[in-house]
């Protein structure tokens, strides 16, 4: 199967629209998005030492609202492939991450205010294993465009890796997304807080 033909098919919704073991099986059992799930930026403390698995667990289902459609929020969208769960993109307002706040990657180079609810953020992208290597983190990413701006926002922004050939970055570090995939889905350099980390943002005020 193709990289195109994978992406066309994705279909993506917002995670209150799943079932809970429908998310979780995206996550999988035995990887870093496992262990996690989607917890690093949100928790007090260091997340493997000052929270245990059930309680990250519960957290997610209780942020993600799954199984409740009628949710007024949720905390990421899940994208399907032959009505297989198959992928998680986090995004909900920049606010919702305690540790964005305090973190020097989304600061770097910019003054602007940091409670700003109003701006939003993508801090992970998630396959499956055994999907992974289809161009699926292409459509995730650009559904978030969309999603914020039909939900208020007035900018989306992202934190992703730069990839170079040749150069191996581990599952667990691509977790935020490649450069390239939120440039394909129209978001645009504004800082570069590390030698392999950006910040990309679409504000939607000025589209």
């Amino acid at each position: 199967m193709s990289d195109l033909v994978a992406g066309a098919r994705l279909r993506v919704v917002p995670a209150n629209e799943a079932s809970f073991d429908e998310v979780r099986t995206v996550f999988g059992t035995a990887d870093y998005a496992a262990r996690c799930l989607c917890q690093r930026l949100k928790v007090a403390g260091w997340i493997w030492r000052d929270t245990t698995f059930e309680q990250r667990q519960e957290l997610l289902r209780t942020q993600t609202a799954s199984g409740m459609p009628d949710a007024p929020a949720t905390s990421g969208l899940v994208g399907y492939l032959d009505d297989e769960p198959v992928g998680w993109v986090a995004v909900e307002p920049r606010v919702a991450y305690p540790k964005l706040r305090t973190s020097r990657v989304p600061w770097t180079g910019r003054n602007e205010d940091r409670d700003d609810p109003d701006v939003w953020a993508v801090t992970c992208i998630i396959v499956r294993k055994g999907y992974r290597g289809r161009g699926l983190t292409y459509p995730l990413a650009a559904a978030t465009v969309n999603y914020a701006r039909e939900r208020g926002a007035r900018a989306v922004e992202a934190y992703p890796m730069i990839t170079e050939p040749g150069k191996e970055i581990t599952w667990g570090e691509l977790h935020v997304g490649a450069r390239q995939v939120f440039e394909d889905a129209g978001f645009t350099e504004v800082s570069r807080p590390t030698v392999r980390r950006v910040v990309m943002r679409i504000d939607f005020d000025r589209e």
